[in-house]
């Protein structure tokens, strides 16, 4: 089957951190790192109609693009941008019928207001309850029309990838992959993207900053932050993934590089590969200086690739990867 490359940088922008921890990231810092990353190479852009918490509407993260592009629009062609919605942001439930996806792109065109094309769209989970090939099918009248162009999916299980590809191609993916988060080589979801040449978009491939070695103690992430949720960041696991870091960063430093750019080299060496198709990392920071840490493309020898594999192999990391108690929202 023929590569589905189409010049994709070898980095994309998780845009969740603006709009998704303890404050609302305003725009004098937000636009910098906006900035430092379509100058650094990583222009896709990942983002969400609920990518908003609580005083700030569900919204908050597209309306920040909106005021981006406004200011630059000259950056609007640069970035392919890929927001998942098809969510009640309120509830946080799906709302993946044909009149559910309809009715959320249409927020989702009204608030960006025309100053950026919604290049990749689709369900930020999927609901069980309602047919795929429905949902799908409802993209792919989106994408027929002009609306959009292409489609995304997010947290889909293989059978719910060969179901979607069977009614639309799929163009991206996104994935939770990381030296702490390798699920979808057992899962089969790597092989149901590769098959159906599918780009994965890795988020979180710094396990949400654990993995930069920036975060030393349970102290360090702020009490009303998002990550307090999850099952990694409490206090009866934290200390236990430690360990993790402690050998990344040793690796970082023999190879003279940062801990987040061996995590983020790690995931992009599987790209193309036997085991998976193309693999973009995404991850999300908030300064221009991060941003450019990120998206340096650091590059593993064949070697050093299998010592970070071991390495995996050898540490059980404990606790859930993503909010305990939350398993139907993942793997859809």
């Amino acid at each position: 089957m023929p590569s589905n490359r189409n010049n994709l940088p070898h980095t994309g922008f998780g845009l969740l951190g603006f709009s998704w921890r303890n404050r609302l990231v305003p725009d004098d810092e937000a636009f910098p790192a906006m900035k430092a990353a379509i100058e650094a190479g990583a222009t896709i852009w990942s983002s969400s109609s609920i990518y908003g918490l609580p005083p700030e509407p569900p919204t908050a993260g597209l309306q920040l693009i909106k005021r981006y592009f406004q200011k630059y629009p000259e950056d609007a062609p640069k970035v392919t941008l890929a927001i998942r919605g098809c969510a009640d942001g309120v509830k946080w439930t799906p709302t993946t019928t044909r009149d559910g996806v309809r009715a959320s792109w249409e927020e989702c065109n009204q608030i960006l207001g025309g100053v950026k094309s919604i290049d990749a769209f689709g369900p930020a989970r999927i609901d069980q309850n309602v047919p795929v090939e429905e949902t799908v099918g409802a993209l792919k009248e989106l994408m027929d029309e002009g609306k959009i162009g292409g489609i995304v999916l997010s947290e889909v299980r293989a059978e719910t990838i060969n179901r979607a590809a069977a009614v639309a191609p799929i163009k991206f993916v996104e994935i939770e992959f990381s030296l702490w988060s390798t699920e979808m080589f057992d899962n089969g979801v790597a092989r149901a993207a590769k098959d159906h040449n599918v780009a994965m978009l890795a988020y979180a491939p710094l396990g949400y900053g654990f993995l930069t070695g920036k975060i030393k103690s349970l102290e360090d992430v702020p009490q009303n932050d998002a990550r307090r949720m999850f099952g990694r960041f409490q206090p009866e696991t934290f200390d236990k993934n430690l360990h993790i870091v402690e050998q990344i960063e040793k690796f970082a430093s023999k190879k003279g590089v940062t801990p987040a750019q061996v995590a983020i080299a790690w995931v992009r060496a599987w790209s193309e590969t036997d085991n998976s198709g193309i693999i973009i990392p995404i991850p999300g920071a908030t300064y221009p200086d991060r941003v450019n840490e990120n998206s340096k493309h650091v590059t593993l020898t064949t070697e050093e690739k299998k010592e970070l594999d071991e390495l995996v192999k050898s540490i059980t990391i404990v606790g859930h990867r993503q909010i305990p108690g939350w398993d139907a929202n993942i793997w859809t």
